[in-house]
């Protein structure tokens, strides 16, 4: 069958696609680019923000209308919605198929099935994993849901408790990666920090040292979000493996306030104090990392004050990048029932924060100008020009060059508050 495939939100989501794309051509089915080509469309769905649901609940309209004039066609909506909106999308559009994060490894036998499949129980088959390539970059799933309970967050309902997938399947997911050209490794999951703890005998830091033991290239690999709770027990052994020459001297460790009273009520598993202390040690032990960090502002119970805290952590910590949400109320979540902080006090909080976030990022990429950087060459601008990574993940916009899939250095002229600009170095004798 001629399959369409759409896919909203995270690098898990993007994963799952992949998977599902490597099933169901194992079976013979054929995956096209338009849904005019399609028997079976599959909306891979986000449910992490009110604007993403907006969004695929128009888009569903609008497939609906579609099927009513294309009667032979099969929908199908996986992913996080199909989780933990399934009868939103029923509402929207009745006669789709729902597959949940957990079931995508049974993709086919819902394409298959002539009638309406509704699988969103169970737990994920971990013995598939298949790395997502694009170009010169790879993202690897290293496991699915995580052990928090946050208020606000409906991710937990959808990808549900911890499962990570055994170190020797990431490993070989690794090795595929590199051997289909990949320079750049994106470690995924909800909290990386937490990887393993399930499997009981193995942790993100003995992951991460079978990977660079087991994988020879070149290639550089990034660890993708971890929680501060999870991080701390294991932090001296993972910083220790990220002083390896092939791991990125980067972190993304979410605050999200700065407000203990906020933290709590979000259900949080630390305070500020113990972001701070994370924060101190990492740079003490890489003083060259940079430091990622979420911040979500008009989150319910936060006032003036807690907002004042978390401006006056962000100047404490000094983050290199923040990315900062207004709160939005998701469903079947503790926070949706809590008293909620009006619309425009979220942003116009969102906005002085920025401002802030933009100083911060301006002041620490401004020492870069005027050196020389290695980096490696993964992807371009939507302009089309070279973009680099440097040791610690800066991104370089790179002039003078044509090439991608290259490393070199890279002579550092200009900044923003978000990235360097260059041009690649006469000292490359070879792009």
């Amino acid at each position: 069958m001629k399959i369409y495939i759409e896919t909203y939100g995270c690098a898990l989501n993007n994963a799952d696609t992949a998977l599902m794309k490597k099933i169901l051509v194992s079976r013979g089915h054929e995956i096209v680019s338009r849904p005019d080509d399609a028997e079976v469309i599959i909306v891979n769905t986000c449910t992490v923000r009110l604007d993403t649901e907006q969004r695929i609940l128009k888009r569903l309209h609008q497939l609906k209308k579609f099927l009513s004039n294309n009667g032979r066609v099969k929908l199908i909506v996986a992913g996080c919605m199909a989780a933990a909106q399934p009868y939103t999308i029923t509402k929207t559009v009745s006669e789709a198929s729902l597959v949940s994060p957990q079931n995508i490894t049974r993709i086919h036998e819902v394409v298959e099935n002539s009638g309406k499949s509704v699988m969103i129980s169970g737990e994920r088959d971990t013995t598939l994993l298949c790395p997502l390539v694009e170009g010169f970059t790879a993202a690897i799933p290293i496991a699915e849901g995580c052990l928090g309970n946050c208020s606000f967050c409906i991710t937990k309902i959808a990808r549900r408790k911890l499962r990570s997938y055994k170190p020797d399947l990431i490993v070989k997911a690794v090795k595929e990666a590199v051997s289909r050209g990949a320079i750049e490794i994106d470690l995924t999951a909800q909290d990386t920090a937490a990887y393993g703890i399930d499997l009981g005998s193995v942790r993100l830091h003995n992951l991460l040292k079978a990977i660079v033991e087991e994988v020879r290239g070149n290639y550089m690999l990034r660890v993708g979000m971890a929680n501060p709770d999870s991080m701390l027990p294991i932090l001296d052994e993972f910083l220790d493996i990220m002083k390896h020459p092939n791991v990125f001297k980067y972190v993304h460790i979410p605050l999200q306030s700065g407000s203990d009273k906020v933290l709590k009520l979000m259900r949080r598993k630390y305070t500020y104090d113990d972001y701070k202390s994370l924060v101190i040690e990492i740079r003490k032990k890489i003083p060259e990392v940079q430091l990622a960090t979420d911040i979500i502002v008009g989150h319910p119970g936060e006032d003036e004050e807690d907002f004042d805290l978390t401006v006056k952590a962000l100047k404490e910590v000094i983050p290199d990048k923040v990315h900062i949400a207004q709160y939005t109320i998701r469903p079947r979540t503790e926070a949706a029932s809590m008293k909620q902080v009006s619309d425009s006090i979220k942003k116009y909080r969102s906005t002085e924060l920025g401002k802030v976030v933009e100083e911060i990022g301006s002041t620490l990429n401004s020492a870069y100008v005027g050196t020389r950087a290695w980096v490696i060459v993964s992807r371009r601008s939507f302009r089309g020009t070279p973009v680099g990574r440097t040791i610690n993940y800066k991104p370089v916009v790179i002039n003078g060059l044509e090439d991608v899939g290259v490393s070199g250095y890279v002579e550092i002229t200009q900044h923003t508050f978000y990235d360097l600009r260059g041009y690649w170095s006469p000292l490359n004798t070879d792009s």
